[in-house]
């Protein structure tokens, strides 16, 4: 039985394995992302967060999904070229993954299993987020973990999931939760 994030391992996007215990320590934000989305400009936030806060003992893992309405359609070469080109990011992006159904990553599972969907708030873009991703899970039934790109799910430095944010989670939110587990 897994009992942290620690006892995960995950796809590198050159194809080898990483676990995720070589993070054990360090406050982590887990996000599942793409590059076609309307939330992807959230990428130069994170990039910023992840900037000032990593000499803390902080870290942003990236993993894309193409799931929500194809927003991340090109190989992992593909989507790490446009993110270095766009964003310039630095933290570390593994393979391309799914987040629900049969094929799920087993992490994303966890985490929402340790954080499940409450819903998406009262922000501006809670409304059509709610009606859309409704008609893209359904078809996941109870596997339907995850609600949209960008979801992020924050652990602490023994590896508990502590929070989960939604796409529409203002940026200024999650830096101040993770400044404090810093």
């Amino acid at each position: 039985m897994l009992m942290s994030i620690y006892d995960f391992e995950v796809k590198k996007q050159d194809g080898s394995m990483q676990s995720l215990a070589d993070f054990e320590g360090k406050v982590l934000l887990i996000v599942n992302t793409a590059t076609g989305c309307g939330f992807t400009p959230q990428y130069k936030e994170l990039q910023d967060m992840v900037t000032k806060r990593r000499v803390l003992g902080f870290e942003i893992l990236d993993f894309p999904c193409n799931q929500f309405g194809e927003q991340a359609p090109g190989t992992d070469e593909e989507i790490k070229g446009f993110c270095n080109l766009r964003y310039a990011i630095d933290f570390p992006q593994f393979s391309k993954i799914e987040v629900n159904g049969d094929n799920a990553e087993p992490l994303f599972a966890y985490l929402a299993t340790e954080k499940p969907f409450e819903g998406f708030g009262m922000h501006f873009s809670s409304i059509p987020m709610l009606a859309t991703s409704k008609a893209i899970n359904n078809k996941y039934g109870d596997k339907a973990y995850i609600k949209w790109n960008f979801t992020k799910f924050l652990v602490d430095r023994s590896g508990k999931v502590v929070a989960r944010f939604e796409p529409t989670t203002p940026m200024s939110e999650v830096e101040a939760a993770v400044s404090a587990l810093l």
